[in-house]
């Protein structure tokens, strides 16, 4: 097990490491110039130069990166062009948002998902089992666009219940979650139940059956231990992406997460701003993939094998 994590957490490294220098590249081959981004448009070309020695730009390519990633290790992520502050100062503000809503949008799919997956794939071709799939279908038929749009419009224009836009309490939140929440539901629903079947017709599930232990007993302590590998692989991915920043969500109802802050930063050219947003995003799906197959390790010990 322990040669199993040590495998795993020096890939996470190499990934880590691999995203920086993409991240790094792309940003210096990208239009625009950073140094003229940090003044006024009435700046002469001395002040541009000027500035560009100060943000070392004037350097060779391989000492900028490394006087990046030793800001990096100590904290230090460089000075924004667009908000004139420390770009750190900014992500920390902001990422207690995605937070909130990843947890939400995970906590409200799992909660209904799952159960309903095990019960479905337990009773295959009975109506239970065709409502599964006809709400994974249509969750996942749907665009978060599309969705997001349609909550509003019912929801806030409509009804009136909740708040189109806008950061804040509860109620903000309710609207992003179910528009993240429905096709992650719609995917674990659809996993879930696929394991339970696969799972179900398993050889030692048969033996089960035929000493005569009940069918709930079966399926619940048996068959749900394994039929839940895929289902916490999936929801470790999800987490993970939307940690990350889920970008179309945050910018449809204005959540001041890190997915519009990377949107924004983007459209506005704030190079150091992206780059740290994207080290810091491939840092967290890569640590929760980690999370993730140590939790597969200990449901199914053979996967540490491999």
């Amino acid at each position: 097990m322990l040669r199993y994590i040590a495998r795993r957490v020096g890939q996470t490294v190499i990934v880590l490491f691999v995203v920086s220098v993409l991240s790094f590249m792309l940003i210096r081959i990208a239009p625009g110039d950073p140094a003229r981004l940090m003044l006024p448009e009435t700046a002469t070309e001395e002040a541009i130069a000027e500035m560009a020695v100060t943000l070392g730009l004037d350097r060779p390519l391989v000492v900028q990166y490394f006087m990046y990633i030793s800001g990096v290790l100590q904290g230090d992520f460089g000075m924004s062009t667009g908000y004139r502050q420390p770009v750190g100062r900014i992500i920390w503000a902001r990422l207690p948002f995605t937070l909130m809503l990843a947890i939400g949008t995970v906590i409200v799919g799992c909660l209904l998902s799952i159960p309903l997956g095990i019960i479905a794939g337990s009773n295959r071709g009975k109506p239970i089992d065709f409502f599964a799939v006809l709400f994974a279908l249509l969750g996942q038929s749907m665009a978060p666009v599309w969705l997001g749009v349609l909550n509003i419009y019912i929801f806030a224009v409509i009804l009136g219940w909740l708040p189109a836009i806008g950061t804040g309490g509860i109620r903000y939140l309710i609207l992003p979650v179910l528009t993240l929440g429905y096709p992650m539901a719609a995917g674990i629903t659809r996993v879930a139940r696929s394991g339970m079947i696969d799972t179900l017709n398993e050889d030692y599930i048969t033996a089960t059956h035929a000493k005569g232990i009940h069918k709930f007993v079966v399926n619940w302590k048996y068959a749900f231990k394994n039929a839940m590998i895929p289902v916490v692989t999936l929801v470790g991915i999800m987490l993970g992406i939307y940690l990350a920043g889920s970008v179309v969500v945050e910018t449809i109802f204005s959540w001041s997460g890190i997915g519009q802050l990377l949107f924004q930063s983007v459209m506005n050219r704030d190079y150091a701003m992206v780059q740290s947003l994207l080290l810091i995003s491939a840092f967290i799906f890569t640590f929760i993939n980690l999370i993730v197959d140590i939790i597969n390790s200990l449901i199914d010990p053979r996967i540490s094998l491999h």
